[in-house]
């Protein structure tokens, strides 16, 4: 699998919590479900609402802007007005440190 870039430490997302990095000239959205890391796009389907600054209930995060809902795990939206999922990304874990794959590598 291609290229991961460490963003993050484990120690910068508590469970339940949003957090906005860069990998690469892309923003992504790292949101911590119950101690395991997802990564999605950080720009809503729908608006480009800045999604980190959304709301996290489980595995649910709502974009600020209008509201529209997506699941982190897959990206797929729950509740629009958004249609298109989010794009996600692979994500590793190693000694304490977040990595992201590398979003121009599967493009």
């Amino acid at each position: 699998m291609g290229t991961f870039h460490e963003v993050a430490r484990l120690e910068d997302i508590a469970p339940g919590e949003l957090l906005r990095v860069e990998v690469g000239i892309h923003l992504v959205c790292l949101a911590n479900v119950d101690g395991v890391i997802y990564a999605v796009d950080d720009d809503c389907t729908h608006t480009g609402g800045p999604l980190d600054e959304g709301e996290l209930d489980g595995c649910v995060l709502t974009c600020p802007i209008h509201l529209a809902r997506f699941d982190v795990r897959d990206g797929e939206v729950v509740r629009g007005p958004a249609r298109e999922p989010l794009r996600t990304y692979p994500v590793r874990i190693e000694d304490g440190r977040i990595f992201v794959a590398d979003p121009d590598e599967d493009e």
